[in-house]
């Protein structure tokens, strides 16, 4: 290559560079569409009220849809993290917004319980699954080297966005207009993300000619891996022969019992129940969006820094305290002790995942993506579980106090667990 050659080549590089690189624009649009797909992680706790009245079903039947949603929310994670690597990340996304449009879509048609679980519960379950954290996770593994932790907080963060937009709104036209137009509005809002996904969304830097960002060497695309389904229990078996993988399942089964288990689906009905609007609950929750987002970002930006297991056994330790108190701050007015409550536990909220995700790629690698799907879908099971027998001992004891409390204990013990998981190969050094 002669002298010209050079500098021409070397001012293209300084060109390339100085543009902002194409993995922020592909981290907006999965930002973007983790903000549309949110919609129908704010309606079930406003729904439990209302069709209760209109069906006269349980709260503990209606919990049971709810269950089921939140499970097959978990279990598909590492399957549709295995079918990015097989079919792309763009054809899964698409079908599975897809199919929780016409699961929400079929709700206002129902009239029997079985046809909640079914369209609520099996279909936006499975497409909610494809749309879960492993689409972050893979979306944060393939595009970015550098500001890991970054990206996974604020890509988790864009659920809680989600949640601040649309919960004033639905909640207000379920109050207004009954439940039927918000059910519709949720299956239009993931309708709408659909072309935003197809059209602008790319699968892996390579599609584009440029290196992961933060990388100095070009990542060549890998080739389809085939047998997705058999490739996640192969990786499931793998990790689970390793201590880290349990405990890290167990913690963030927690985390789940504790979130969306607990005060997605029960916050707004337990304030009800103390006299409170369901407008004003509504909108408690989405004040915790606010705060969430802070701090997931927050966490994302402490995980690039300090030890990760330290920092989830802080976090599960404040976030079990905050429960203990919830039941004596519930009343039928929001005051200041209850508002530091919603901004204490927003920060928290999801904060633990950044560092599960970062913990799960120091001891996984390659397979991180795939086994963080596996470690959410024990999030999902504990949240089932919560959602379910929440309802259940809000029926038999009148009151979800001991919810309250059971969780509490619950947090301590993930704390617990937390300290105890080994630090990894690929670990990076941390301040502190």
């Amino acid at each position: 290559m002669t002298q010209t050659s050079q500098i021409t080549a070397a001012a293209e590089d300084t060109r390339r560079q100085s543009r902002i690189h194409r993995a922020w624009f592909v981290a907006a649009v999965t930002f973007v569409t983790i903000i549309g797909a949110a919609a129908f992680r704010s309606l079930p706790g406003l729904l439990i009220d209302p069709l209760h009245q209109d069906f006269g079903w349980s709260r503990g039947t209606i919990g049971a849809a709810v269950s089921i949603n939140l499970a097959l929310y978990g279990l598909t994670a590492p399957f549709a993290a295995a079918l990015m690597d097989r079919f792309g990340i763009r054809r899964v996304v698409a079908v599975a917004l897809t199919m929780i449009a016409v699961g929400a879509g079929l709700t206002v048609w129902m009239t029997a319980a079985w046809q909640l679980m079914l369209y609520w519960g099996l279909l936006v379950g499975l497409g909610s699954g494809s749309m879960a954290l492993a689409f972050a996770a893979t979306v944060t593994n393939r595009w970015f080297t550098e500001r890991r932790g970054l990206v996974t907080g604020i890509l988790t963060a864009a659920s809680a966005s989600g949640q601040l937009i649309f919960l004033p709104v639905l909640s207000w036209t379920v109050e207004r207009h009954d439940w039927r137009p918000a059910a519709v509005t949720v299956a239009l809002a993931a309708l709408v993300v659909v072309p935003f996904v197809w059209l602008l969304l790319r699968d892996h830097p390579a599609d584009v000619g440029l290196k992961p960002y933060g990388s100095r060497e070009f990542v060549p695309k890998p080739a389809p891996v085939p047998g997705a389904a058999r490739r996640a229990v192969t990786v499931l078996f793998s990790a689970a022969r390793t201590g880290p993988f349990w405990l890290l399942a167990g913690t963030f089964a927690i985390c789940g019992a504790s979130t969306n288990g607990l005060i997605q689906t029960h916050f707004v009905p337990a304030s009800h129940d103390h006299g409170m609007p369901v407008t004003a609950a509504a909108s408690l929750l989405a004040v915790i969006g606010v705060f969430d987002v802070v701090g997931t970002i927050a966490s994302g930006w402490f995980t690039d820094r300090y030890d990760a297991r330290r920092l989830l056994a802080v976090y599960y330790a404040l976030r079990g305290v905050s429960l203990l108190f919830l039941p004596i701050l519930l009343a039928p007015s929001i005051h200041p002790p209850m508002l530091f409550f919603i901004v204490f536990y927003g920060l928290d909220w999801v904060a633990t995942v950044p560092p599960t995700v970062a913990l799960c790629r120091e001891h996984y690698g390659e397979d991180s993506a795939i086994v963080f799907g596996w470690v959410l879908a024990s999030h999902q099971v504990g949240a089932a579980l919560v959602a379910f027998l929440g309802g259940v001992a809000r029926d038999a004891f009148g009151t979800y106090d001991p919810v309250w409390y059971a969780s509490g204990a619950l947090c301590a013990a993930a704390a617990l667990m937390a300290l105890v998981i080994r630090r990894g190969r690929e670990a990076a050094p941390v301040a502190g």
